[in-house]
This record gives C-alpha cells, sequence and structure tokens, in this order.
C-alpha cells in the first residue's frame, strides 16, 4: 500500500515538475524581456535627447549665419551714402566722436584716481602701478591689436 502511495506521489511529482520548470523559465523568460524592453526605453530616450540637441545645435547655427548675414548687411549699409550732406557727415562722425569721448573720460577717470592716489599720501610709483590694472591692459592690448593688426590684415586681403 505504501508503495501504491509513494508512486503516485512520486508519478505525480514528476508530472508536475515540467510544468515549474517551464513556469520558472517563462517567469526568467519575462523577466529578460522587461530588462531589454527597459534597456530599449532608455535607449530610445537617448537617442531623442541626443537628436533634440542636434536640433538645437542647427537651431544656434542658422541663428549665428543669419545675425553675422545681418551684422554683415548693417555694416554694408553704413558705408553707403545717403546723398543728404547732414546725414552723412553725422553718421561718418559718429565712429570717431564716440572714441574721442570715452577717450577722454577715460583719461579723466585715471587721472582723478592719480591725483586721488597722490593726494592721499602715495608716491609716484605707487600711484602709477596700483593705477594701471588688469583691465587697463587688456584695453589698451585691444586699442593697439585694432589698430596695428587690423591694417595687416587689410593688406592681406587686398
Amino acid at each position: 500500500m505504501i508503495e501504491t502511495l509513494l508512486g503516485g506521489l512520486l508519478g505525480g511529482a514528476f508530472r508536475l515538475a515540467p510544468e515549474v520548470l517551464k513556469w520558472l523559465d517563462r517567469k526568467g523568460e519575462r523577466g529578460h524581456e522587461l530588462a531589454m524592453q527597459d534597456k530599449a526605453l532608455e535607449f530610445e530616450k537617448l537617442r531623442g535627447a541626443q537628436r533634440m540637441s542636434e536640433i538645437g545645435a542647427g537651431a544656434d547655427a542658422a541663428w549665428n549665419v543669419g545675425a553675422i548675414e545681418a551684422l554683415r548687411e548693417s555694416v554694408a549699409a553704413q558705408g553707403q551714402q545717403s546723398r543728404v550732406r547732414w546725414a552723412d557727415v553725422l553718421s561718418i562722425s559718429v565712429r570717431p566722436v564716440i572714441t574721442y569721448w570715452f577717450m577722454a573720460l577715460y583719461c579723466a577717470a585715471k587721472t582723478a584716481a592719480f591725483v586721488g592716489a597722490m593726494s592721499g599720501g602715495a608716491g609716484w610709483g605707487a600711484a602709477i602701478l596700483h593705477g594701471w590694472t588688469e583691465a587697463d591692459q587688456a584695453l589698451w592690448a585691444g586699442v593697439l591689436n585694432f589698430w596695428f593688426l587690423g591694417r595687416v590684415f587689410d593688406r592681406v586681403r587686398s
């Protein structure tokens, strides 16, 4: 009797074993498929972000090209005369007047700082050294580059 009962249980267990293994296998497959779908979704997100970055870079490039073209057109239009004498004289004088005005203002500010340092008890050398800053060096370099390197580039273009 025990053998019959044991045989029945073992037969049922052996019959059930493949089903349990199939169930475990399907569970693993589903987990793998879910992981693969997560990876695919992550990849699509990255690809979409890259595409948006490319679109943004293209838009920036197009905007920059348009801005440079607008600047080029405005500079070319400034060089053309309107045949109204007073308007042409005013247009031609704007840049030099602004330049001289800025330089006069700059020199006045530097002179006032120098005089203030001298009246505060600083010596000539200290007043000059503290009055000349890195910003002044950068400004001076920009002015020299504008006037002297600009001529070199103009000669090369001609």
